[in-house]
């Protein structure tokens, strides 16, 4: 099954966005305890501070199908950040994620 790749980046500070996400994160965790591949997280400059967005990882049998999942997302669905959704085509390597 193809992987996908949402980036987003933040529209207002993190302070403001804590309750999304929050609901951002009970959302990824229903996910995986119903068994889809799917990992969250954020970006951080070489001092560890964040700042950069985030990353969603996950696997769906295509990209509509991607697409309708990501739009149920709670940072999507907030209007708080702005996002791109992506095919990811591997051509080298293999991604085992748990």
């Amino acid at each position: 099954m193809p992987w996908f790749i949402k980036r987003e980046t933040l529209r207002c500070s993190g302070s403001e966005m804590r309750q999304t996400i929050a609901e951002h994160h009970d959302w990824v965790n229903r996910l995986r305890a119903a068994g889809v591949s799917i990992s969250s997280g954020y970006l951080v400059d070489g001092q560890g501070t964040p700042g950069g967005g985030g990353l969603l990882l996950l696997q769906a049998s295509d990209y509509r199908s991607a697409e309708a999942l990501i739009l149920q997302d709670p940072m999507v669905r907030s209007g708080q950040v702005d996002w791109q959704l992506h095919q990811w085509v591997s051509v080298a390597g293999q991604l085992n994620a748990t």
